[in-house]
């Protein structure tokens, strides 16, 4: 990952609406949801939600899938962990036994 893409990623979550959304996202799993759905469960107007879902998809961190007359929304977790292992990428100067606190995160352990 570069630098620019990372900036996108964070810059596309800044928003608190778009950091809901992928965060109900990646609570839906692999299902993932419809507009509608998204739009009901966080009470997003429909116009405002599809202008959300548009950023997210931009950067990548959401995918978009036709299912008839709806568009199915997935996040892209593969994306996120890299975008972690590039934060995280120098840790502890290079003295990974300094790190062990990290390795054993439960959030590091939830999206493997």
């Amino acid at each position: 990952m570069d630098k620019q893409l990372a900036t996108g990623i964070f810059e596309s979550l800044a928003s608190g609406v778009r950091l809901d959304i992928y965060r109900l996202l990646v609570k839906a799993g692999p299902l993932g949801l419809v507009a509608g759905e998204i739009g009901t469960a966080l009470a997003v107007p429909p116009t405002n939600l599809s202008f959300h879902l548009k950023a997210l998809t931009h950067t990548q961190l959401v995918s978009v899938a036709q299912e008839g007359r709806y568009q199915r929304y997935r996040a892209n977790l593969p994306l996120m962990q890299e975008l972690i292992a590039y934060l995280t990428a120098e840790c502890c100067a290079g003295r990974p036994e300094q790190c062990a606190e990290i390795d054993s995160a439960p959030f590091c352990a939830s999206i493997v």
